[in-house]
């Protein structure tokens, strides 16, 4: 469980603002003989994003690639804001609070290599994954214990839900399905 500073800087966050590849995914890159590419993504992790929504956050995505796959994937979640072809990530952060009034403050950004540096200088909050690199994890706020692509961005979202004071709330509609 994070601290209680890093739950009390999470508690007045108003959105999740996530990287792809390395974050969402494993970070690799799979591609077939005919050129398709595949990416994994944690079934936990969209939960995750799903829940801190309902918790009023709002979740963005920027990524430095392109991809139909994320389209896809971030269009059955609902998330709000999808940023691909990215690389200058602080822009797009910017760009993306403008759009949803907020300031960058705000947001808790995670990421796991140096593109998402200029969105770590300015996020409020920054989180990175174990196998993040080295420069990453260094200004990291957190470190998650889930590896990207295998239920960290669920674990921030966990840790969100702990803040806000809705996890227990949230957790109780699941547990009362069954009654």
């Amino acid at each position: 469980m994070a601290s209680y500073i890093l739950l009390e800087k999470a508690r007045d966050l108003q959105a999740l603002v996530l990287d792809v590849d390395g974050i969402l995914s494993d970070g690799f890159v799979t591609l077939t003989n005919s050129g398709d590419e595949l990416k994994s993504f944690d079934i936990r992790d969209g939960l995750g994003m799903k829940l801190a929504q309902q918790a009023g956050l709002k979740v963005i995505i920027i990524t430095g690639r392109q991809s139909n796959i994320v389209n896809q994937r971030m269009s059955s979640l609902g998330v709000d804001l999808v940023y691909q072809g990215r690389e200058d990530k602080g822009t797009a952060l910017l760009e993306a609070c403008k759009t949803l009034n907020i300031s960058p403050q705000e947001c808790l950004y995670m990421g796991d290599d140096w593109p998402d540096l200029s969105a770590f200088a300015i996020a409020g909050m920054k989180v990175t994954v174990p196998n993040g690199h080295t420069e990453v994890r260094k200004r990291a706020d957190l470190v998650t214990q889930a590896m990207g692509g295998r239920g960290a961005v669920r674990e921030v979202c966990d840790m969100l839900l702990h803040a806000k004071g809705v996890y227990q709330e949230l957790l109780e509609k699941y547990l009362n399905q069954a009654h």
